[in-house]
C-alpha cells in the first residue's frame, strides 16, 4: 500500500486555533488514517472551479487538499457552513498556489 506525506499551508494553523482539542484529536485521526493511506478514495472530489480540490469530510468539518504524486497538500480546515461560503474561491487558489 502506498503512503502519502502530509504537508500543512501555514494558513491551516489559523484555521484550528479556535477550535476545541477534541475536535482537533478527531481531525488528526481522519488525516493519518485516511489520507496518509487512500486520499482519493475517503475524500471527494469539489465541483467548478475548485475541481482539483478535493475534501474529506470529518463530522461538521471539512479537511480541504490537493493530492500531487505521493503528497497531500491540506490547505484548509474549515467548519462547513464556512468552508465554501467565507472562504473564497480566490483564497483556496492562492492557497493552492503557495502564496
Amino acid at each position: 500500500m502506498k503512503k502519502y506525506g502530509i504537508r500543512y499551508h501555514p494558513k491551516v494553523k489559523e484555521d484550528v486555533k479556535s477550535l476545541d482539542r477534541q475536535t482537533k484529536e478527531k481531525i488528526k485521526k481522519a488525516i493519518e488514517e485516511k489520507l496518509t493511506t487512500e486520499p482519493l478514495i475517503y475524500g471527494e472530489r469539489l465541483k467548478g472551479t475548485l475541481k482539483d480540490l478535493w475534501k474529506l469530510r470529518v463530522g461538521s468539518y471539512r479537511v480541504i487538499y490537493i493530492v500531487e504524486e505521493d503528497t497531500v497538500y491540506i490547505l484548509g480546515i474549515l467548519h462547513r457552513r464556512e468552508a465554501y461560503k467565507n472562504v473564497s474561491v480566490e483564497d483556496l487558489l492562492r492557497r493552492l498556489m503557495g502564496t
